[in-house]
């Protein structure tokens, strides 16, 4: 059945390093199979890290003597078959000895190398736990919440680490990478040398780096006061520098991302009794289906990713496993072990590979309960996340859809790249399928759409979102803002890159041209230049709405001409005029202006006598216009994409729509303006700001649309309908800041989504013709203005829903929040 060789098994067998009996009865669901032991052990049960015996650990034996680690070779079947007649030790006490003696090879005499009184005194062992111990590097807590399942119940992690987690590529702290050093350094992989007792007793003194996210080097010189002391830098930063906010290195996002684990993540021995508790009160307990397709997985992976959800604390769920016809006899082995040692765990093994569509049909047919969850057969559920889904339902029983947040998994176990996600926001989801994991369905509606359609491979789950979401109410789509899923970055996931299978990017294209062409609304699906996503670009009305551009002013008739000169030069859509409001302007060359344009039909020159106040300027305007759309625009903007305006009026025409903003340039081509986050720096303030023109942005969010909570109306269309259903804008309260924020924060209360477009592109100099607010009286005005739209709106202002709680508001660029 298994392929093994049954001269190997015999081998095993007669080897006094393996005991069938304590085989079986560590492992029981190896004999609930009635599987021959040393079968086993060659087939799988090494690589799942399972020892022959109390007198063998096949991991130690392979970080003794790395020149057998890397060819893959079993252990116990090496050591009898070579390593015994080499000398090497098969006797887990010598090996661990060995590895230590190993350990000091070409180390320099140092105040912690021991003295011939302590090779008496203890053993090499005792010896290593104590020198890691004493160091102040390995983070005991840290190690057993990253590696949980991993070191047996009352075992020294510092123990564990040295006999086992080296050879595991696992780390003793968040910035120490096991892994990482010694490809660094291989002159200590070369002598076999535990590399965290190496950077103790040398590494540290010759400046080396622990790991890609601490630089030794750099750390010293932006705190010369380490420096003078003469603290390994390291050391200093985990016990001190942390705490008082010093960084490790210059790129340092998964600092960062440690940083929040350490301050907001779920963390079991905090956490888990809490939910335990919760749980224990909720009126109603819904059935989970965990849906898994299978094909040719790594075991250990496939192994994770299954106990992953034996693991969970809601106990309501059940894991329904469909096997593609993998080819490696050890994915049927795992998912039969997995069935017989829990009846919650279904699998069904199809005898024709029918590809990924076809196997989560199979999967879901195996499945009873009302909600539908997806893991792919190598990531990993975090302990509560179906407790977490259980909670929300509770409180919102209607959901429909449910998703959280993710993050990805590297080999070396490591979480890294958090995606922090927006609530449900339709025009971003139409450019990515950013739902992804991890997502839960209300059963009833993938029957009602038929399941997962086949041909959409690699995009199956997208297709059958974008399904379900045209039949059901946006407002039953949940998001919950919580890492409930780590993504395994392994080779020739999308984890990885996106680009790593592009038949799922065609694949998803297809599955959005077909969702568009059951909508009343035509549009069609581009591709983005070297991107993996999505544009949409929905058709323009015909005949093609009025737009009236209303360009308020004062004198500085240069800044207004380039404006108006650009509009009329460079834009392709033709149905359009420009209202030009005059506030006042007193300078000759500004009225000779007005006069020479006046004999242009699609240009009015408005006057407007009274004291500057923006919303009352643009109301009135708004009053005079002829068109069916109003576009606000600021009279110190320059047209740079011909067709802004055929893109904004594309969307503003769309009846979902309320507010659509442009994408807007400083003359050095950095970002301006691309959406507007509620709560930045207090009240909101632009997402993105300085960024380059042609950079991604988070998650590739300057390069696509989307929905947000509010657009600048330095740039801004609406209907002409819903500006005056809302109310225009309040010249009353807020005559000049926030006007545009409060306008489509009422948009949204009415129901609108309001939308940002990167395809409308145009320059803005911005406060050109006003200036900033320096004077006291422009100060006080402000603050006037600051406070209103913090009693209008309230708790609104503190988590925009198109942005994230997660994601700092103290800065513009979306990184992440640390404190």
């Amino acid at each position: 059945m298994t392929g093994v060789p049954a001269q190997d098994i015999e081998i095993i067998r007669q080897s006094e390093h393996f005991d069938d009996a304590w085989y079986l009865a560590q492992y029981p669901d190896v004999a609930a199979l009635d599987m021959d032991p040393a079968e086993h052990y060659l087939w799988l049960g090494a690589q799942l890290g399972r020892k022959p015996s109390p007198r063998f650990d096949g991991q130690a034996y392979l970080a003794a003597n790395p020149d057998v680690a890397v060819t893959g070779v079993n252990p116990l079947l090496h050591y009898e078959t070579i390593g015994r007649s080499e000398g090497r030790s098969g006797d887990v006490g010598v090996i661990n000895n060995n590895i230590i003696q190993d350990q000091t090879i070409a180390l320099k005499t140092t105040a912690v190398t021991p003295s011939p009184e302590d090779h008496e005194r203890k053993s090499w062992l005792a010896h290593d736990v104590e020198l890691v111990a004493g160091s102040g590097l390995f983070d005991r807590e840290w190690y057993l919440r990253t590696y949980p399942n991993t070191v047996n119940a009352g075992e020294d992690p510092i123990a564990h680490y040295i006999q086992n987690g080296v050879a595991e590529r696992r780390n003793p702290n968040p910035l120490f990478d096991t892994d990482w050093y010694l490809r660094q350094y291989p002159d200590v992989a070369e002598a076999g040398l535990n590399p965290l007792v190496h950077y103790v007793t040398q590494g540290a003194a010759q400046k080396r780096d622990p790991g890609p996210n601490f630089s030794a080097g750099w750390y010293l010189n932006q705190n010369p006061d380490v420096a003078a002391a003469g603290i390994d830098p390291l050391l200093h930063f985990l016990q001190y520098g942390k705490f008082e906010g010093r960084r490790p290195c210059r790129g340092d996002a998964d600092y960062d991302y440690m940083k929040w684990q350490e301050n907001f993540d779920y963390r079991p021995e905090r956490d888990r009794s809490s939910y335990v508790s919760t749980l224990s009160e909720l009126p109603w307990h819904p059935a989970i289906s965990v849906l898994m397709p299978v094909f040719n997985p790594d075991p250990v992976h496939l192994e994770t990713a299954i106990r992953s959800v034996e693991n969970q604390i809601y106990q309501t769920w059940e894991l329904c496993i469909a096997d593609d016809a993998s080819t490696d006899d050890r994915v049927r082995w795992v998912l039969e072990a997995a069935a017989t040692r829990d009846s919650r765990i279904k699998i069904s093994l199809r005898e024709q590979n029918g590809h990924i569509a076809e196997a989560t049909n199979s999967a879901f047919a195996l499945a009873t309960g009302d909600y539908i969850g997806l893991l792919d057969h190598d990531d990993v559920l975090r302990e509560h996340a179906l407790a977490e889904i259980a909670c929300v339902l509770n409180r919102q029983p209607n959901a429909e859809l449910l998703y959280s947040d993710e993050d990805k998994l590297r080999d070396s176990g490591e979480r890294y790249d958090p995606h922090f996600k927006p609530d449900f926001s339709p025009d971003l989801f139409y450019a990515m399928n950013y739902l992804n994991h991890f997502t839960v369905h209300r059963a009833e509606n993938i029957r009602k759409v038929g399941g997962w359609r086949k041909g959409f491979e690699g995009s199956q789950d997208y297709d059958i979102n974008l399904r379900i979401i045209a039949t059901i109410d946006p407002h039953k789509i949940v998001h919950i803002p919580k890492i409930l899923y780590h993504w395994r970055a392994a080779e020739g996931s999308t984890a990885r890159a996106g680009s790593e299978k592009s038949y799922a990017y065609t694949a998803g294209l297809r599955a959005l041209e077909d969702h568009v062409a059951r909508r009343a609304r035509p549009a069609k699906v581009e591709k983005i230049d070297g991107l993996p996503f999505y544009r949409l670009r929905w058709a323009v009305p015909r005949p093609e709405p009025l737009v009236s551009l209303i360009v308020p002013t004062r004198d500085m008739v240069d800044v207004l001409r380039a404006c108006i000169a650009s509009i009329i030069e460079k834009t392709t859509y033709s149905n359009y005029e420009i209202l030009i409001v005059d506030n006042d302007s007193r300078e000759q060359a500004t009225l000779e202006y007005f006069a020479e344009i006046s004999d242009n039909p699609n240009i009015r020159v408005l006057s407007y006598a009274k004291p500057f106040n923006y919303s009352a300027i643009n109301n009135f305007a708004a009053r005079e216009a002829r068109g069916s759309i109003l576009g606000f625009i600021n009279n110190d903007i320059e047209v740079i994409e011909p067709e802004w305006l055929e893109e904004m009026v594309s969307h503003a025409t769309r009846p979902e729509i309320g507010c659509v903003g442009a994408k807007l340039l400083y003359p050095d081509d950095t970002v301006q303006h691309a959406g507007i986050i509620i709560g930045l720096g207090g009240i909101a303030g632009h997402g993105h700001l300085r960024a380059h023109r042609n950079e991604l942005g988070y998650f590739s969010r300057l390069q696509i649309a989307q929905n947000v909570s509010a657009v600048t109306a330095a740039c801004l269309l609406v209907r002409s309908e819903v500006f005056w259903e809302i109310g225009g804008l309040d010249e009353l309260h807020l005559t000049v800041a926030f006007n545009d924020v409060d306008f489509c924060l009422k948009a949204r209360q009415a129901g609108y989504l309001n939308l940002f477009t990167p395809f409308a592109l145009l320059y803005h100099h911005e406060s050109l013709s006003r200036g900033y607010e320096t004077t006291p009286e422009k100060k006080e005005r402000f603050a006037s203005e600051t406070a209103v739209m913090k009693e209008r709106w309230g708790s609104i202002l503190e988590c925009d829903p198109f942005y994230s709680p997660n994601l700092t508001l103290e800065r513009s660029d979306f990184s992440l929040r640390l404190y």
